[in-house]
């Protein structure tokens, strides 16, 4: 077994680049952007901040008028089973007078 793998090169595969110069360039570029980046955050933390917007009393009452009527529908949805939610529909079609049914549509009469 041994004899059938003599001629198999055993050292590392080598490409046609350079692989050392291209990582060197990587790594100045990536140098240089972080220090941009570094300069830029000091310069913003400098700068006077924008205020936080506090809502007013309308929005909050607004806000926690839509959270309780999501609650409420929620619980609502909770109560009944999806069987049960059926045949309420069902029942409530029931009731509904023909008007409202779909009219029957054929050539021969």
């Amino acid at each position: 077994m041994s004899d059938e793998y003599e001629h198999v090169a055993r050292s590392k595969l080598k490409l046609k680049t350079d692989s050392k110069k291209i990582n060197k360039k990587k790594k100045k570029k990536d140098k240089k952007e972080r220090e941009k980046l570094e300069r830029e955050l000091e310069e913003r933390q400098h700068l006077p901040q924008a205020p936080v917007r506090q809502m007013t009393k309308a929005e909050l009452s607004f806000k926690k008028m839509q959270e309780k009527m999501q609650e409420k529908r929620i619980m609502e949805k909770a109560t009944l089973t999806h069987k049960q939610r059926v045949e309420k529909f069902n029942e409530h079609l029931d009731n509904l007078t023909e008007h409202f049914d779909i009219p029957k549509v054929s050539w021969t009469k």
